[in-house]
């Protein structure tokens, strides 16, 4: 595949505010004269009496480093509360009928979520606000005034369709015990779609004038919102609640009243709703404010379209993989015997939520870290320089994430039990997540890997490839989850679909690599693969001592706080011999940890 010559950007008449004025012979009178900026230096007879433009202040090194700190410190409360959300939400609603119905309804604004945040508003619309805020004589307060208006309208009326299409939407993600419940939960989130988009484009404005703090923050007073919901579910209703036959409770539809439907789905909702309501006070702070600008030809359209095509084809493969895992995890559930609890969408997505947490607190703070680098060393086609940080990130990631790999696997049992198994997730669902949590403990490092060469690519601003080489790795993909269906026990189904998930991210892995080296050169994968090799060896010592000791341990089922002393005694052994073989097999990352101890010791 060929390699592209040059980093795509704007050409001389471009600006993130609109068309630069003056380019051509015949425009219009009304724009002789830039009414905001243009973003680089306008072209034409200066316009009388010009004010000078609005600089923002460049951030210093302090400045910076506080604001790396209270984003480090946010993503994590972020991720804390967030994970905390899921225990309380699945402790009042379980993993049953309601559980999985719940699920579904939110997946859906979910996946349009990241389909926004994650595809174009992420790679494309936030260097734009950039530009237009340090170019612009008004500081890009017209670009992002129209880009809000726009992205109301647009989002609102996506937000009504898709509502209007709750039935539909219901057929198409869930099973037909589940139709009902789906379709009023999604009358009541669906609506999100709108808030969603809004927080995504008004964290774009923030950031692009230094404001971190509140982006990063917000969501957290959402998943506090949401635990509130939950816990206000479960005083009111399952604490009483009756169970079924099979021991689950709200196993039936009839089961399920429209005060639950509202408080859930309702308060799902309202969460979301105040995320967005809390940014008010940061964009004042900011010197922001929106009002309705419906002149929409100042914005560059083309432009965003043409550079955001590749990232939303990678964006819209995934999130149809997403329908498709939702589609059978429903399946396999919906398909059990009336007393018989098989694993279903939630279980699904609590192992999944696992995985993603180790993933976002280790592989891609080392992204982050890396990509600015990896950025100039691709502008500069120093390619030998690219691979070193590349190498240098899978090395660091790999150590920190193969323990917690060999804990999810070792340790699944009573990391499940200890984490889940409260109110109405009851011993045999947490005991299914944990089955879950192995297989995500096997596959949590190609997708991480995977991960990270991805973004490789993207510091060449290649996201063409990526789109490409990521379509055959989703029809693997999907092609897995329809083998797992149809040939394994309905209650393995949950782990087949893990597993599907795991050779997707294998064949992305070697894609990827062979793309890589192809275009800029050897990888420096020995090295790689030597790291890899004594990291799993120590890994594999401290998962077998940390498993003996969970047989040996005596039996937690019922007892929380022999659950919660397993996990933690155990964890903590797991982690101690692992970074004491590592010594032995003297890991050059162990080195380095070593040294820094050391010498914050002698400060």
């Amino acid at each position: 595949m060929a390699e592209p010559s040059a980093r795509p950007g704007p050409g001389p008449d471009y600006s993130p505010s609109g068309p630069a004025p003056g380019r051509h012979p015949h425009a219009n009178q009304q724009y002789a004269r830039p009414l905001t900026g243009n973003g680089y230096v306008p072209a034409g007879p200066p316009a009388p009496a010009p004010q000078q433009p609005v600089q923002p202040p460049q951030p210093k090194g302090r400045n910076v480093v506080r604001s790396s700190l209270l984003m480090g410190a946010g993503s994590l409360v972020s991720r804390i509360t967030g994970f905390g959300r899921t225990v309380v939400i699945s402790a009042a609603i379980g993993a049953g009928l309601l559980g999985n119905s719940y699920t579904t309804a939110q997946y859906f604004p979910q996946m349009i979520y990241e389909l926004v945040l994650g595809g174009v508003f992420a790679s494309i619309i936030m260097p734009l606000f950039v530009k237009a805020h340090k170019n612009d004589p008004d500081g890009g307060d017209a670009f992002a005034q129209r880009l809000l208006t726009l992205a109301a309208l647009v989002l609102g009326a996506a937000a009504l369709l898709v509502t209007l299409c709750a039935p539909l939407i219901a057929r198409a993600m869930a099973e037909p015990s589940q139709y009902g419940l789906v379709t009023e939960f999604s009358y009541l989130m669906l609506p999100a779609l709108l808030l969603y988009g809004l927080f995504a484009v008004l964290s774009g404005v923030l950031n692009s004038r230094e404001h971190f703090g509140a982006p990063m923050w917000v969501p957290i007073i959402n998943n506090l919102v949401v635990i509130t919901v939950g816990a206000a579910f479960f005083l009111l209703y399952t604490r009483d609640a009756v169970p079924g036959p099979g021991g689950e409770l709200f196993a039936t539809a009839d089961q399920v009243t429209n005060g639950m439907i509202l408080l859930l789905g309702g308060g799902t909702t309202a969460g979301v709703l105040i995320q967005v309501l809390c940014l008010a006070p940061a964009l004042r702070r900011a010197g922001f404010r929106w009002r309705l600008r419906f002149d929409f030809k100042a914005l560059p359209l083309r432009d965003i379209r043409r550079m955001a095509a590749w990232t939303l084809l990678f964006v819209v493969a995934n999130q149809i993989a997403v329908m498709a895992v939702i589609k059978v995890a429903n399946a396999a559930s919906g398909n059990a015997a009336d007393d018989q609890f098989v694993p279903g969408t939630t279980v699904y997505n609590n192992a999944y939520l696992m995985m993603m947490m180790a993933h976002g607190i280790v592989a891609v703070s080392v992204i982050t870290a890396l990509m600015p680098r990896m950025t100039r060393a691709a502008d500069d086609r120093r390619w030998s320089e690219l691979t070193e940080h590349l190498s240098s990130g899978i090395r660091l990631a790999s150590f920190l994430l193969v323990p917690i790999a060999a804990a999810f696997i070792a340790l699944h049992e009573p990391i499940a039990l200890a984490i889940f198994q409260w109110g109405a997730y009851d011993h045999t669902m947490a005991v299914a997540t944990g089955q879950a949590l192995l297989m995500v403990g096997v596959v949590l490092m190609p997708f991480s890997v995977s991960q990270l060469q991805i973004y490789a690519f993207y510091a060449q601003t290649d996201t063409r490839t990526v789109g490409l080489f990521n379509l055959p790795v989703i029809a693997i993909r999907i092609g897995g989850y329809l083998l797992a269906f149809a040939f394994l026990p309905l209650e393995w189904v949950v782990v087949g679909l893990l597993a599907a998930n795991g050779v997707s991210y294998l064949v992305s892995l070697l894609l990827s690599m062979s793309l890589l080296r192809k275009r800029v050169g050897l990888l420096g994968m020995r090295k790689t693969a030597s790291g890899l090799v004594r990291t799993g060896a120590a890994a594999l010592i401290a998962g077998g001592a940390a498993y003996a000791g969970w047989l040996a341990w005596p039996d937690v089922s019922g007892s929380k706080l022999g659950q919660l002393g397993a996990a933690i005694v155990l964890g903590t052994a797991l982690l101690g011999v692992y970074l004491a073989a590592c010594l032995v097999f003297r890991v050059t990352e162990m080195a380095s940890l070593q040294a820094t101890v050391r010498a914050r010791l002698r400060r």
